[in-house]
């Protein structure tokens, strides 16, 4: 997903199983492996889109 698209160019992501690996963790501060989901990647990419600046037009 790229932060230039508009959120009517969200590709949809098809899983063959609901809660499907995506093959990727994160260590918490406790050093525990948390598995990466989908809604993690989701939000994370929201949050991004929120603080996004456009650049200035050429004029």
């Amino acid at each position: 997903m790229s932060l230039q698209n508009s959120s009517e160019d969200k590709i949809q992501v098809i899983r063959t199983q609901p809660d499907q690996s995506l093959g990727c963790s994160i260590i918490d501060k406790d050093g525990r492996e948390v598995p990466i989901t989908e809604d993690m990647i989701q939000q994370a990419c929201s949050e991004l889109e929120k603080r996004l600046v456009k650049p200035a037009e050429q004029e």
